[in-house]
C-alpha cells in the first residue's frame, strides 16, 4: 500500500457521504411531491347512506362516510331545529333520506345540502325539544361514521340552549364571492335568472319524492340557452350548482349584474290538488288575494329554512328619485307579467288567475323589473307530469324566451344597460 492511501480512503468516505446526502434529499423532496399532489387532488368526503337508531330513550341519526369531516352542531329555535354544520362534506343520499321519518319520536325530518362554498349543512327538524347529547365522527375501517346523539327535554331548556349557542356564535349569511360579474357582450340587455331554493333549502316536494330545487334549476338552464340562443340577450344564473343562496344576494346579483329584468323561477305545493297551471307574480306591498299572501309568506321564509335565524325585509328610502325609479320599475314588471302570460298561454296550462302579487323579498330590487314565476305545482299531478317533462321544458322555455324579445321590443326603454336605456336612481348607501 502507497503512503498516499489515507487520502484515497478520506476521499472515497467523503463521496460516499455526498451520496448518502442525495439520496436522503431526494427521498424527502418525493414524499413532499407526494404530500402536495395528495393534498391538491384531495376529495371532500361523501355521505353515503344515512339512518336514525334509538336506544335507551335516546335516538342518533347516523351518517354514514367516506373519511373524516369537522361538524359544529346548535340548537336552534323557532321552529325548533338541530343545525349541524360541516366542512366539506359531499351527500350522495336519495334525496327521499330524511323525509317522513315516521318511527322517530324526536326527528320529524332531515334535510341536508351545501349551504356555502366548502361549507355543508344538516337541519334536523324537531318533533319535540331535544337536546344535543353528543356529535362525533367514528373511525371506520373504509371510512367514518357521524354520530348526533339526541334525547328528549323541556321547551324552556331548550329555548335557554339556543338562546345561548345564539349568543355564542350568531349564525351569519354565508360568506359569498364579491368578484365582479363576468363581462357580457356590449350592447346586449341582461336577463338575470334565479332557481329558486337550492342547497340546503329544498324547497316544495312532490308525493313522488321531487324536489322544486332540482326541477326549476333544469328549467332555469334550458331557459338560459334560449335566451342566449336568440342572440339578443345575456343570461345569468343567480346560481350555476345546488347550492344555497340568501334571499337578499339573490337581489344582489340581479343589481351587480345590472340586470334589465330578474326572473324567479318557482314551483310550490297547495293543499288543494285539483289546482294547477302557471302564475306569474309581481311585487306589491298589499296582496292580490290570500293564496298570493301565502305564498309569498312562505317563500320570504327561505333563509329561515337554511337555518339562518332573522327573515329578510324590504328596504325604506326616503328619496324622490328612488320612488321614481321604483314606481317605473314596478310599472316595467307588470307590463311583462301581462306579455309573459300572453305568450305562456301557447304552453296550454295557466293558473284560472295567472296574475298575482304580494310583497316578495326576492322582488324588492327597486331598479330591476321583477316578477316570480310559478311554473306549476307539484301537488298537482297534471302539473307534475309538466314539469318533470323535457319536451314540455323545452316548450314553455321557448315561450318564455319569446316573451322576453316581445317585451324588450314594445319597451326599449326597460333596456337599464345603459346604452340608450332607462337612468337608474343610485342605490342609497
Amino acid at each position: 500500500m502507497t503512503d498516499d492511501s489515507p487520502s484515497w480512503l478520506e476521499s472515497s468516505a467523503r463521496q460516499l457521504r455526498r451520496c448518502a446526502l442525495v439520496v436522503v434529499a431526494a427521498a424527502v423532496f418525493l414524499v413532499l411531491d407526494l404530500q402536495f399532489f395528495a393534498g391538491a387532488f384531495a376529495q371532500p368526503a361523501i355521505a353515503l347512506g344515512s339512518r336514525i337508531e334509538a336506544e335507551s330513550g335516546q335516538e342518533r341519526l347516523i351518517f354514514d362516510l367516506t373519511g373524516p369531516v369537522k361538524i359544529s352542531a346548535r340548537p336552534l329555535a323557532d321552529p325548533d331545529r338541530i343545525i349541524i354544520d360541516i366542512a366539506d362534506l359531499e351527500f350522495r343520499l336519495d334525496p327521499s333520506a330524511g323525509r317522513n321519518t315516521g318511527l322517530s319520536k324526536l326527528i320529524k325530518a332531515f334535510r341536508f345540502g351545501l349551504f356555502a362554498p366548502g361549507r355543508s349543512r344538516i337541519i334536523i327538524d324537531l318533533a319535540q325539544p331535544a337536546t344535543i347529547v353528543a356529535t362525533r365522527i367514528d373511525p371506520l375501517k373504509d371510512g367514518s361514521r357521524l354520530i348526533i346523539e339526541l334525547a328528549s327535554t323541556d321547551a324552556a331548556s331548550f329555548a335557554a340552549a339556543a338562546s345561548a349557542a345564539a349568543a355564542k356564535a350568531p349564525d351569519v349569511p354565508p360568506a359569498l364571492s364579491s368578484a365582479p360579474p363576468a363581462p357580457r357582450p356590449s350592447g346586449k340587455a341582461v336577463i338575470v335568472i334565479d332557481p329558486g331554493h337550492g342547497g340546503v333549502d329544498t324547497g316544495a316536494i312532490g308525493k313522488h319524492g321531487e324536489q322544486e330545487k332540482a326541477i326549476v334549476f333544469e328549467f332555469a338552464r334550458v331557459l338560459q340557452e334560449k335566451i342566449e340562443a336568440e342572440g339578443l340577450f345575456h343570461a345569468v344564473l343567480t346560481r350555476e350548482e345546488d347550492i344555497f343562496l340568501p334571499l337578499a344576494e339573490r337581489v344582489r346579483r340581479a343589481r351587480e349584474n345590472n340586470a334589465a329584468l330578474f326572473l324567479s323561477i318557482h314551483a310550490d305545493t297547495l293543499a288543494a290538488p285539483h289546482v294547477e297551471g302557471a302564475t306569474v307574480y309581481t311585487l306589491s306591498a298589499r296582496a292580490s288575494d290570500a293564496e298570493a299572501a301565502r305564498i309569498a309568506e312562505q317563500e320570504n321564509l327561505a333563509d329561515q329554512a337554511a337555518g339562518l335565524e332573522g327573515k329578510a325585509e324590504a328596504e325604506e328610502v326616503d328619496d324622490i328619485l328612488f320612488e321614481l325609479t321604483r314606481r317605473e320599475t314596478h310599472a316595467y314588471s307588470r307590463d311583462f307579467s301581462k306579455t309573459l302570460i300572453s305568450k305562456w298561454k301557447d304552453a296550454g296550462n295557466l293558473n284560472k288567475n295567472p296574475s298575482r302579487a304580494a310583497g316578495f323579498v326576492v322582488l324588492k330590487a327597486h331598479d330591476v323589473p321583477s316578477i316570480l314565476l310559478e311554473l306549476g305545482y307539484l301537488s298537482s299531478e297534471k302539473d307534475l307530469t309538466r314539469l318533470t317533462s323535457p319536451q314540455w321544458r323545452e316548450q314553455a322555455a321557448t315561450k318564455l324566451a319569446e316573451a322576453i324579445k316581445v317585451f324588450f321590443q314594445t319597451h326599449p326603454n326597460a333596456n337599464n344597460s345603459g346604452e340608450g336605456g332607462r337612468a337608474k336612481a343610485p342605490r342609497p348607501e
